[in-house]
């Protein structure tokens, strides 16, 4: 079985290495093209790409999906299947291209969390399980038929790195037997349903107001948006410090939820300045224990700390 492999970030590269490791014949991968970043501006490959190269695939990174050559190119290569983790939306002329059709890996079990940032909101919204799909490709966004899921325990101090990894881990198994699957003809799409009675959460790609702390909420909600956030985008909040003169935005990627308890206003800090740094709720407090001030590097409250002086009259708002 010829294979086309269609992705871009860290995530996929399991999955990729996955299916060579497995005996998989990939005939080439497509991704991204090359592009400046970071300050240098200094050019970008994809880790996909990176990946490809390693096993001495070829890589073809379109700018255009629909352009004439690229799909001459990409049909010359007669794929029995196409494979897609982590990439862009495909037009209907490539991913109806192969006989098999095109399957892709999602980071929930769909149909909840349908959308670019399943992890992060399942986090967000407190969840105990989530997994990881395959599902064929069709023209609409994370509906197409079920073929495989996996279901993963949600820890409940997990955070949005710490749960990526699993689920890349875990999505790269799948990726395998489900592939094997549809070599057999074992496997029979399922077209999706809601399995229950339970209202279905969006996963939508999340902008700089999502992450936005409210310190209004309850404790464990907030807990819950820092750690689904963590360590990208990160959550924030604007800090008043010292005493009102300035106001800065600040990064939170780890905290603790301390016991409920008459505090203060939602975001007062208290503070002994040195050794702990907490945020009032309104519901309790919670403990901050690492962050990153808007210019400053990310470091533990302790390190925060010994550089903020006047702390007892910040304030995030």
């Amino acid at each position: 079985m010829r294979i086309i492999f269609m992705g871009t970030p860290d995530f996929a590269v399991p999955s990729l290495n996955a299916l060579v490791d497995a005996g998989f014949l990939v005939v080439a991968v497509i991704t991204t093209p090359d592009k400046p970043a970071g300050r240098g501006r200094k050019i970008q490959e994809a880790a996909v790409k990176k990946a490809a190269q390693a096993q001495n695939i070829p890589v073809l990174q379109p700018a255009k999906f629909k352009d004439p050559e690229f799909l001459k190119v990409l049909k010359s290569y007669r794929a029995d299947l196409q494979i897609v983790v982590a990439f862009k939306m495909l037009p209907e002329v490539i991913w109806d291209m192969p006989a098999l059709g095109t399957f892709n890996l999602h980071a929930s079990l769909l149909p909840q969390y349908r959308g670019a940032a399943p992890i992060n909101w399942a986090l967000i919204n407190g969840e105990s399980q989530t997994g990881v799909t395959t599902f064929m490709l069709d023209k609409q966004i994370d509906t197409g038929a079920l073929l495989k899921q996996k279901a993963v325990t949600i820890q409940p101090d997990e955070t949005a790195g710490t749960l990526h990894d699993k689920l890349m881990f875990t999505g790269a198994k799948l990726v395998v037997e489900t592939a094997n699957e549809l070599a057999a003809g074992s496997i029979q799409p399922e077209a999706q349903g809601q399995h229950s009675e339970e209202p279905l959460k969006a996963a939508p790609k999340l902008f700089p107001h999502d992450c936005k702390i409210n310190w209004a909420q309850p404790t464990q909600a907030v807990y819950n948006h820092i750690r689904g956030l963590s360590p990208y985008p990160a959550a924030w909040s604007s800090i008043i410090w010292p005493a009102g003169k300035q106001q800065k935005k600040c990064k939170i990627f780890k905290t603790v939820p301390l016991a409920d308890t008459l505090a203060k206003a939602p975001g007062t800090l208290l503070s002994d300045g040195k050794t702990f740094l907490h945020c009032c709720t309104s519901t309790g407090i919670l403990a901050i224990t690492e962050l990153q001030l808007e210019g400053k590097k990310r470091m533990d409250v302790e390190e925060f700390l010994r550089g903020a002086p006047e702390l007892h009259l910040a304030q995030f708002i």
